[in-house]
């Protein structure tokens, strides 16, 4: 692999010691990724559109803003790709379904705006399960992405923000946007060997976005590394009054403290009776994740769960259902369309949810909530696996099982923040994944955690091999 086909796996931290060194512009980085993008999405399936001609545009001003002294920030000339979700002004948007014919979007999603405001190239649209209604990442219409941590067999990405994960981790963007409503950030991102960060809902504006549990629907960035992530995270939060959600989010840097000490915080770990889901490999490289926050001073502590896990999903994916139907099911119900058949019978099974059902629901998640927020008075921060499996085959994909829900749902049922971070891999040679979960608004914290971790392991620095571009095609 040559040096500029090499870069299009660097870190954003990598990426702007480049460039502002001058070792490397933005318009070669883009034209790398764009000529990945050409030579590998036919297989890797990341995207949907790639945004070519617009993505030069950008890359160009951004060399000329800084040959003319000028810097935005730590995004500045970076590419970064949007899951087919968001709304962008002048683009097609299929919200991973062909039940409709695409739509070009008249406004520009919130988050969208402020990562070009940041000074991020957007590099096009990511595939993504049927209105982001899934874990494994498949999509029997658009096509499901691929994993690119095995080149022969094509497995499973996670899902639901499936082609944002498979593009950064394969070269094909530096960073990607996401949504998580059950998972769906911390998922494709532990399932690909990458970070991906789950926000506290409200933190960052949801409008202009395809939602389809606004109970539960998050935005959150996936990235290489935690610091990375941070830096996403600060140009993406902030009141927006588009959203209600986020008219009060509050307003901090998630980077400025990433290097405050970590010593003697307080870390609840995966308690003896949740562990017997998770698959062993899985258990194994995140007790020797645990072990590592250990040698950096933080105490960890057993103690059981408010409520199960188990529960927790089942709660969440109730409230999917129903908001998933009120939302779709006049659509879903056409016979004469064609439909993922998974996430149509996902939708559907919301018909049986009757008011009083819903009502419920929202009344255990309520309960549940003030328990946790009782819980958590005496610990920082809960370390748990991200996913119960790895990445399997895709005709070993059981869709009717939820074991990828069930580490995913209790952070969006709770209201919490989650980071995922690679931690090693199982014994088919796939990512493993550890996800630091905190309190309401508590980013800073977890993503601080996180970035000690990563300050003392290289997981997150390896990437997919068989993926290099002919010195020619660059």
């Amino acid at each position: 692999m040559n040096s500029l086909d090499h870069s299009t796996f660097h870190s954003i931290g990598q990426l702007q010691q480049a460039l502002r060194s001058g070792r490397l512009t933005s318009e070669a980085l883009v034209r790398g990724q764009l000529a990945r993008i050409e030579r590998f999405n036919g297989q890797l399936n990341a995207y949907v559109e790639a945004y070519t001609q617009r993505a030069l545009g950008a890359a160009i001003a951004a060399d000329q803003q800084r040959a003319a002294g000028v810097d935005l920030g730590p995004l500045h000339g970076i590419p970064v790709a949007i899951k087919d979700l968001f709304e962008i002004a002048g683009q097609a948007i299929t919200g991973g379904s062909l039940a409709q014919r695409p739509r070009i979007s008249r406004l520009t999603a919130t988050a969208v705006q402020r990562l070009e405001r940041a000074g991020a190239i957007i590099l096009g649209k990511t595939h993504t399960v049927e209105f982001a209604f899934g874990g494994w990442g498949t999509n029997a219409v658009m096509g499901t992405p691929w994993n690119p941590w095995d080149r022969e067999v094509h497995r499973a990405p996670g899902g639901s923000s499936s082609g944002s994960a498979v593009a950064v981790a394969s070269g094909l963007a530096s960073a990607a946007l996401g949504t998580d409503t059950g998972g769906s950030v911390r998922i494709p991102a532990g399932m690909c060997g990458l970070v991906g960060l789950k926000t506290t809902r409200g933190l960052i504006s949801r409008h202009g976005l395809i939602e389809l549990c606004p109970s539960l629907d998050s935005v959150g960035p996936i990235t290489h590394t935690v610091e990375d992530a941070a830096w996403m995270l600060d140009a993406l939060l902030g009141p927006d009054p588009l959203d209600p959600v986020s008219a009060q989010a509050p307003v901090f840097s998630a980077a400025a403290g990433l290097n405050q000490a970590v010593a003697g915080l307080r870390i609840w770990v995966l308690p003896q009776a949740e562990r017997a889901a998770i698959a062993p490999d899985i258990l194994a490289a995140y007790d020797r994740g645990l072990e590592q926050l250990a040698a950096l001073g933080m105490h960890l502590v057993e103690q059981p769960l408010p409520r199960s896990l188990e529960l927790c999903m089942r709660v969440a994916g109730g409230l999917m259902s129903a908001e998933g139907y009120a939302s779709l099911g006049a659509l879903f119900e056409q016979s004469d369309l064609r439909f993922d058949p998974h996430v149509q019978r996902r939708v559907l099974s919301g018909k049986a949810i009757d008011s009083a059902a819903y009502i419920d629901l929202h009344n255990q998640r309520r309960a549940a909530r003030k328990a946790m927020q009782e819980a958590m008075l005496n610990v920082d921060a809960c370390v748990f696996p991200t996913n119960a499996v790895g990445s399997v085959p895709l005709d070993q994909v059981d869709e009717y099982g939820t074991p990828l829900a069930l580490l995913g749902r209790f952070a969006n049922l709770l209201n919490l923040c989650s980071v995922a971070l690679p931690v090693g891999f199982d014994g088919q040679g796939m990512p493993v994944s550890m996800q630091i979960v905190g309190k309401a608004f508590a980013e800073p914290l977890i993503l601080r955690i996180g970035h000690a971790y990563q300050q003392q392991t290289d997981w997150h620095q390896l990437t997919p091999s068989g993926w290099a571009l002919d010195k020619e095609a660059v």
